[in-house]
């Protein structure tokens, strides 16, 4: 079919109209072929007239001459319900000249599922009227499947959300940077965002859709929060949603899954770029031995054409948590968390205090790597002799700087250099080549470890993590770490000791040192009343990140004086302590007060 005319007279449309359909099934697709080529050859829209609905939906817009050539063009119908048929316009506004055409029109995959004669397996659902068998993670989901609504009876409201009326139980973010937006048929700027929602098809419905337009700024996100969910046992239960990604400029969708209120929480899923105009169905498995929200995070691409769209959210398996809030994690891990009462005592002001019995050991013997109260409580708010991140637990390390600067002014935190617990499945495109993609413990994805993000601050900053304070270490103190430092721009991690006021350097390296996890080995020995600090110095880019992990203390405990007399391989030290005779003249201090070493031997 084809219109060619040479016309002056205003705002003529030539109308091509499709016979009445009753129904589509929910995976219908329509396609064809167009040709819409000369000077001023006019736009073109096919319009869905649904029954009962008074405005018209458009499907398809051409507005401008494309060429000497035939384009196919494909529509996404979807599950329409109720009777229907396609209006192809053709307007000339004024002086009209060329040639506007259309060809092999197709539908796809648009019948209901046929009947089927047994539907066995808990993986299946029989329909009730129609006799379809069709997966049992397409109940529930705000799509009629089956054809006769059955698939979608007696499904928990408080389970989905199509934002008809609104967003259901689901919140949006304050801490993000701005909001999704609640909006029927197409988004503002053209060529980007769907032109109608998910739920019916047509421009009547409602879905959720990111603005990408002026004034958002590239990487601006806006998160969506859903309700609390009750831990799913063993087992694991699902979340389906549908998605709309298209523009040139569209930038990043993706789902997060937290335990705790305040955390980012870890990547399930994500998509990046155009998907082409359409909206996506994508089923996400959950599992979790805690109570747990999903997060949906929308992220703002590099211009106006990058309109993201999000309807139809359900879960499958899942129930609602009873519970007001989940736990947070505190930011602080220098404090000592001591009880506000201790137990009767006769400890003086230069003893310390074991928490559980009232017993008094000597100041020193605080944070020495030796437990010397029954409880332990002498080495709780110390650093941990392995901490390998796995419990997103920093195991006493703490950064010095945030202290200071949180409380009235934690606002300044996000964009600053600092240290902070990462793994590889949260990576974004890009950051593979300059983060680890496997922490050094487990080395998997999933696995934690500490990183220096260099895609805050600038050139030369320096972020500093620290122990809280040793009191007392042994001879033979060293710490072993691993460290990953991969990428075009790293500038340097150095192990620092600090001692009152004085910080010397023990251990540095400065540069890319290829993608893998290196050891590293810094010997202590005997010190007293100090603080270890690894510092990070950022490069002069992003593509920089240093990353710790498994950081060990080994034989950092002071030495025992049992009392006993040596054995025949041991020597006797002038303070009574036993060592090794191989230890003699090695110019190691084993003895602590270097009698082992003295050139009378």
């Amino acid at each position: 079919m084809f219109i060619l005319k040479t016309s002056n007279s205003i705002s003529q449309i030539a109308r091509l109209r499709s016979p009445k359909f009753r129904q589509t099934g929910s995976n219908c697709t329509l396609s064809f072929w167009y040709y819409n080529y000369g000077e001023s050859v006019g736009a073109a829209e096919l319009q869905l007239l649904v029954d009962g609905l008074k405005h018209p939906t458009v499907l398809w817009r051409t507005y401008y001459s494309e060429g000497s050539q035939w384009l196919r063009a494909v529509i996404q119908l979807g599950r329409l319900p109720h009777p229907f048929q396609f209006s192809l316009d053709k307007i000339s506004l004024g002086v009209y000249e060329g040639i506007s055409a259309i060809d092999d029109i197709r539908f796809e995959n648009c019948a209901l599922p046929p009947p089927a004669l047994s539907c066995e397996g808990p993986n299946h659902f029989w329909c009730r009227d129609t006799k379809a068998c069709i997966d049992s993670l397409l109940v529930c989901d705000l799509v009629d499947d089956c054809g006769d609504g059955s698939d979608e009876d007696s499904c928990d409201p408080d389970l989905q959300c199509d934002f008809e009326n609104g967003l259901c139980n689901w919140e949006q973010d304050v801490e993000d940077d701005f909001d999704w937006i609640r909006i029927q048929g197409p988004t503002p700027t053209v060529n980007t965002g769907p032109l109608k929602d998910h739920t019916t098809g047509t421009a009547r419905g409602h879905y959720l859709y990111l603005e990408s337009s002026e004034p958002r700024q590239f990487q601006d996100k806006a998160v969506l929060l859903s309700p609390l969910f009750n831990p799913p046992g063993y087992g694991t239960c699902a979340f389906r949603f549908h998605y709309h990604m298209f523009g040139k400029e569209v930038y990043k969708l993706s789902v997060f899954q937290r335990t705790v209120s305040n955390a980012k929480g870890w990547l399930l899923w994500y998509k990046f770029g155009n998907q082409g105009n359409r909206w996506i169905r994508q089923t996400v498995l959950i599992s979790s031995s805690k109570p747990f929200q999903i997060l949906v995070k929308g992220i703002v691409g590099d211009g106006f054409t990058g309109d993201i769209g999000l309807d139809d959210v359900s879960f499958l398996g899942c129930t609602l948590y009873n519970g007001k809030n989940l736990p947070t994690i505190s930011t602080t891990t220098s404090g000592t968390s001591v009880p506000a009462t201790l137990p009767m005592n006769n400890c003086t002001e230069e003893e310390f205090v074991c928490r559980a019995s009232g017993h008094c050991i000597q100041m020193i013997q605080k944070c020495d790597f030796r437990p010397d109260c029954p409880d332990k409580s002498d080495e709780s708010a110390c650093v941990m002799e392995v901490c390998d991140f796995e419990d997103k637990d920093l195991c006493g390390w703490y950064q010095p700087a945030l202290e200071q600067m949180s409380g009235n002014y934690s606002i300044f935190i996000t964009k600053t250099f600092k240290w902070q617990l990462g793994r590889g499945a949260n990576l974004y495109p890009e950051e593979e080549q300059h983060c680890p993609l496997t922490d050094h413990t487990t080395c998997t994805e999933e696995g934690w470890y500490l990183f220096a993000d260099s895609s805050n601050g600038e050139f030369g900053d320096t972020a500093d993590i620290a122990t809280p304070v040793i009191f007392l270490t042994g001879p033979r103190c060293k710490i072993i770490f691993w460290n990953h430092m991969n990428g075009s721009t790293i500038g340097s991690l150095e192990v620092l000791y600090k001692s009152s006021n004085k910080t010397s350097k023990l251990w540095s390296q400065t540069g890319s040192q290829g993608p893998q996890w290196n050891r590293a080995e810094v010997f202590l020995g005997i010190r007293s009343n100090f603080q270890v600090i690894f510092r990070a110095k950022r490069g002069v880019s992003y593509m920089g990140d240093v990353a710790v992990d498994d950081i060990t203390f080994e034989d950092c405990s002071p030495l025992l004086i049992s009392g006993k007399p040596c054995t025949s391989e041991e020597f006797m030290c002038a303070n009574k302590y036993c060592i090794p005779k191989n230890n003699l003249c090695d110019f190691v201090n084993d003895c602590e007060d270097n009698s082992d070493e003295s050139p009378s031997i």
